[in-house]
């Protein structure tokens, strides 16, 4: 039998289908990976907001934890909402216990509708427990400020950000993107030793729902698949900006983006 390349998303459930797991099992299905997921809260949400958040006990994360890694053994694996401190120590713990390498980071902290879905104490515990085991970690500038405790606006200010995380917090490469930022929205990729620049365009558009969950899904599909970092990272923003660019125009808030787009695109090449 061929190789089948299998990626695990730890995040939380998104009703509405434009982030959380829903976008991270529809990103590792357009990339051909087998998609897999550990949930850790169910929210009730659309595209206007987050109605509710109701969080997975923590014996629920462990056995659906236990559960994938003991049979089906993830290539790759990426997370995504962790409200908790002691949500993040659970994972972090398995993380060490199963010897994942491949691991993406997508530090949650605020929903596109401004709901916060990390408390506070458990910044802490991202910081200094799942960061030092990540491959990569995938802030938007103001997660960036939050977790270095400084301000991240021009572009050399992301390249220090981006160092910091990787030479301070311990984080092996580090992608600061810039959609916040004004003007085009470049993102900052260290990996260790240099810092590379991915230029963007500005997309007008308010169907930017999940964005970072897709983008660090893309990253995990690509490690799964036996790509370099640096080849990971870069599909992810071609991923990205052809999902926004290919809006759906869903819902009346901020919809999700179109995760077709991508293969449509590769269709027609």
């Amino acid at each position: 039998m061929s190789f089948i390349p299998k990626a695990l998303t730890i995040a939380g459930s998104d009703s509405g289908g434009g982030a959380g797991i829903q976008a991270d099992l529809k990103t590792f299905q357009m990339l051909e990976v087998y998609g897999m997921s550990v949930i850790t809260a169910i929210t009730a949400q659309n595209t206007l907001g987050v109605h509710g958040v109701y969080d997975v006990s923590l014996e629920g994360i462990n056995q659906q934890m236990d559960a994938v890694m003991t049979d089906l053994t993830p290539d790759a694996v990426k997370t995504g909402m962790l409200s908790k401190p002691e949500v993040i120590d659970l994972i972090a713990d398995k993380v060490s216990h199963y010897k994942i390498e491949k691991l993406v980071v997508d530090p949650v902290m605020v929903a596109k509708g401004g709901a916060s879905l990390l408390a506070q104490e458990a910044i802490m515990a991202l910081r200094s427990k799942l960061l030092p085991l990540a491959a990569v970690v995938t802030p938007n500038l103001p997660e960036t400020e939050v977790l270095t405790g400084r301000e991240v606006a021009s572009l050399e200010q992301m390249k220090d950000a981006a160092k910091y995380l990787v030479e301070v917090i311990g984080v092996r490469s580090a992608v600061v993107k810039g959609g916040h930022a004004s003007g085009p929205p470049t993102d900052v990729f260290f990996d260790g030793s240099e810092c590379h620049l991915l230029p963007g365009e500005r997309l007008e558009t308010r169907h930017t729902h999940g964005t970072g969950c897709t983008f660090s899904s893309v990253i995990a599909s690509g490690l799964a698949k036996g790509m370099s970092m640096h080849e990971s990272v870069r599909l992810a923003k071609q991923f990205i900006t052809l999902a926004i660019q290919e809006e759906l125009g869903l819902g009346s808030g901020h919809g999700p983006t179109n995760h077709w787009a991508y293969s449509k695109q590769m269709s027609r090449a």
